[in-house]
């Protein structure tokens, strides 16, 4: 069976996911193939100049570590977030590093070196709801995983939101009693160093309590997890 003739199969799978972590196995499974490491949906308001409303799946690296902007600031100014903004259809983009910074070009088909991607509107009954993205260094660029990943992104979209909005008694469940506790002490501005001396574990153990939280939340940011674990204790 050819890679291309699974992907019924990935649908079926990730639309009857009962969690995010199992959605992003079945989306993993399928994309790794085809050259795609990096993974990444937002919903925009496109009445408010397209402004980044939430970041439901972040994986991989696509800022520049010395880049002084957080991931909603940067896909603000993104030339593949604006561009998705105003067309209909998925496209493919490259981002190549130049001496005067990253220069990201949309483009037919990917070739060369860099970053390459394609990214994909989401619509719904209000029009745009946000966008989904595949980025690796070596992708499958061709027209069969163009509509396979366009396919799959819209149905990943739509289950990561209802996963992800999910009544917040179960959100909950899904967090330990100890990253409730950490992401507590984080919110009234306990330092990492300072949590980790009084609980007599180590950063590194508060850094991968921090991470699993995000991952479970569906939280691009210990600030962001921090504040839907707020709205979680108050439900």
């Amino acid at each position: 069976m050819i890679l291309h003739d699974k992907l019924i199969d990935t649908l079926l799978a990730a639309e009857r996911s009962k969690q995010f972590t199992e959605l992003q196995q079945h989306v993993r499974h399928y994309i790794a193939p085809l050259g795609y490491d990096r993974i990444l949906s937002f919903t925009v308001n496109t009445s408010e100049e397209g402004r980044i409303e939430r970041i439901y799946w972040l994986e991989g690296a696509w800022l520049e570590q010395e880049l002084p902007l957080d991931v909603a600031s940067y896909l603000r100014h993104c030339p593949a977030t604006q561009h998705v903004i105003r067309h209909d259809e998925p496209f493919f983009w490259s981002k190549t590093p130049t001496a005067k910074g990253e220069r990201y070009k949309i483009v037919n088909k990917p070739h060369g070196q860099g970053l390459h991607g394609l990214q994909i509107p989401i619509f719904g009954p209000t029009g745009l709801q946000g966008a989904f993205s595949f980025a690796g260094n070596n992708i499958d660029a061709s027209s069969r995983s163009r509509l396979a990943l366009s396919s799959l992104a819209h149905v990943a979209f739509f289950r990561a939101r209802h996963l992800l909005e999910a009544p917040s008694a179960i959100l909950k469940g899904h967090l330990t009693a100890r990253e409730q506790e950490i992401l507590a002490w984080i919110g009234v501005g306990w330092r990492q160093a300072a949590i980790a001396e009084t609980l007599g574990i180590s950063v590194r153990t508060i850094e991968n309590h921090l991470r699993n939280a995000r991952n479970k939340l569906g939280a691009a940011t210990t600030a962001e997890a921090v504040r839907l674990s707020k709205v979680i204790g108050k439900e």
